[in-house]
């Protein structure tokens, strides 16, 4: 129950928004017109728009209609991550493992290091394809040595496979980032990865 109560949190916070508009608005050849670059600018504005009526439409729970304004947003603008990220959320949300997972992939595409999208996509893969998993949670590590919940699946996806030292280093690694994390650690696994008294002073005075 515990480990639903954990997903649950994930998910919850997964949809994400960009930042500024500039982000997405790439610089033209030298023989586009200038008719044409206004055309793409006007484009990725109007995808921004439709992004954020997305978002609002998933804060009303109105998942199905949000999904039809992602469609939109990548349709206007293919190389918008966070239009295929929220579609890739929404389509895992729904149980269509196929359609998140491409979906994900889109926004991996863009952007190698998205850690919402290589988080998401592993926790897909999970039990179907661990190794996979494992790739992608490594490099959401790779880029946030704090990411406590990625270490967390990713000791769990090692423990799976046998990798017994990987898997204790990743979970103690999880729970020297968040302590809390240490109940949902597996019992053989969680005397060596409580942290130590001076460890767990130091996260309280912090």
């Amino acid at each position: 129950m515990k480990r639903k109560r954990l997903w649950t949190g994930l998910a919850a916070t997964a949809v994400v928004a960009s930042g500024a508009v500039v982000w997405a608005v790439l610089s033209q050849p030298a023989a586009t017109s200038e008719s044409e670059a206004k055309s793409a600018a006007r484009a990725v504005s109007e995808a921004q728009a439709l992004l954020n009526a997305g978002l609002m439409q998933s804060r009303y729970k109105d998942f199905s209609g949000a999904a039809i304004t992602f469609k939109r947003v990548v349709a206007l603008d293919p190389d918008n991550k966070f239009g295929w990220y929220n579609l890739g959320y929404i389509a895992q949300r729904d149980g269509k493992k196929a359609d998140a997972r491409a979906a994900y992939d889109k926004a991996l595409k863009i952007d190698p290091s998205f850690d919402s999208a290589l988080f998401n996509e592993a926790l897909l893969l999970k039990s179907s394809e661990p190794d996979r998993a494992i790739r992608l949670l490594k490099r959401v590590v790779a880029h946030n040595s704090k990411a406590s919940t990625a270490y967390l699946h990713l000791g769990e996806a090692l423990a799976k496979k046998g990798r017994d030292d990987e898997a204790q280093d990743a979970f103690g690694r999880a729970v020297a980032a968040d302590p809390k994390l240490l109940s949902f650690v597996p019992e053989p696994f969680r005397d060596s990865a409580s942290p130590s008294p001076s460890t767990s002073q130091a996260a309280t005075t912090e």
